[in-house]
């Protein structure tokens, strides 16, 4: 009986005992989500792992690479290619085949002028109108943006106070879409608008400002500062943070006042940072059209017309079509980037070889 009794004891403690589980949504969402990450891969493994062991792992990059490049070429080289040749051809058919070829008269058509400094004696006044245009807005866009970006830089790179959450209130406009930003100073400038409405509550006269040309051109340049400071508010507090104190307490040791401190340690271990925020801005400027187009059309008259909106305009938009004219103004619009770009390069390989 005691053997029995043992065997009967050992047989209970062995018995698995079994727990019910409570089920949990979220313990089950994530099975699911493992079976079809695992699926996918094993699908995946099934086409690229003879292909790997066809052309060899060091081949495998050029693969993945592969659509992107596709799109490129699809969406990007091929219709610069195309613009290229449009440039030299005439008429207003759409089709390549159906447009005569016409040398440079399209390039030549863009400059010719008497004196470039009044478009009114040039072929394409508009051009010209747009290129005064697109030189002023970049001066002063550029130049409120480099002011502007760095005076919050400084106030942000100091202790105070919810430091992060003004970071994230001037990064806030970079998040938003060019039409959208747009649309709300559209709204924000209209006779019947906010600001109308502000001025008439305090007893002052509302302001047409659509209709004037110098307003018109206030507006695009301070919606563009205030939607992209942010960005470049970020570049340069990084250009800061990235600045050792303890030049900064070596100065205070010595007796240097904060402003001299900013003139002869901040400024000049900054100017690296500062020249990729020029550049990087200087390009976008120079293709300014998304914000000003939706803001004010080009208008009043061709008083915020630039360069981009001339070709949409030439190409595009006008009861005639033409082609070939839009694409060499935008061959001059592309030697400008190509220059700027080259700019950014020289200025990026310098920051490389200082640091």
């Amino acid at each position: 009986m005691s053997q029995m009794d043992a065997a009967g004891a050992s047989s209970t403690t062995i018995e698995p005992i079994r727990v019910k589980q409570r089920f949990s949504p979220g313990r089950f969402i994530g099975e699911i989500a493992v079976e079809i990450f695992s699926f996918v891969m094993n699908t995946i493994e099934i086409v690229v792992g003879p292909l790997q062991r066809l052309i060899g792992l060091e081949r495998m990059p050029y693969f993945f690479l592969l659509p992107n490049m596709l799109i490129f070429g699809i969406f990007v080289l091929f219709p610069m290619v195309l613009n290229f040749f449009y440039a030299f051809t005439g008429g207003t058919e759409l089709f390549l085949r159906d447009r005569p070829y016409v040398g440079s008269a399209n390039l030549a058509r863009l400059f010719d002028c008497q004196n470039f400094l009044n478009p009114n004696s040039c072929n394409q006044d508009i051009f010209w109108r747009a290129i005064r245009n697109s030189v002023t807005y970049v001066a002063f866009d550029v130049g409120g943006i480099v002011i502007f970006a760095l005076i919050t830089a400084l106030i942000l790179n100091r202790n105070i106070r919810g430091r992060g959450f003004f970071r994230s209130v001037f990064f806030y406009p970079v998040l938003l879409s060019p039409v959208v930003i747009g649309l709300i100073w559209k709204w924000v400038i209209q006779t019947d608008g906010i600001l109308n409405g502000m001025l008439n509550l305090f007893g002052g006269d509302p302001i047409d400002f659509r209709r004037s040309a110098a307003w018109m051109r206030f507006w695009v340049v301070f919606v563009s500062v205030w939607a992209q400071m942010g960005f470049y508010t970020l570049i340069l507090l990084a250009g800061l943070q990235s600045i050792p104190r303890e030049l900064y307490e070596a100065g205070e040791i010595d007796g240097t006042t904060k402003l001299r401190g900013f003139w002869h340690i901040t400024l000049p271990l900054l100017k690296p940072t500062m020249l990729v925020v020029l550049v990087l801005s200087l390009i976008r400027a120079v293709q300014v059209f998304d914000h000003v187009f939706v803001l004010t059309g080009g208008g009043p008259g061709s008083a915020t017309t630039f360069i981009v909106q001339y070709i949409f305009d030439t190409g595009f938009s006008n009861q005639i079509k033409q082609f070939g004219l839009a694409a060499a103004a935008s061959l001059v619009l592309g030697s400008v980037l190509l220059v700027l770009t080259l700019m950014q390069l020289r200025v990026g390989n310098r920051g490389d070889d200082a640091a």
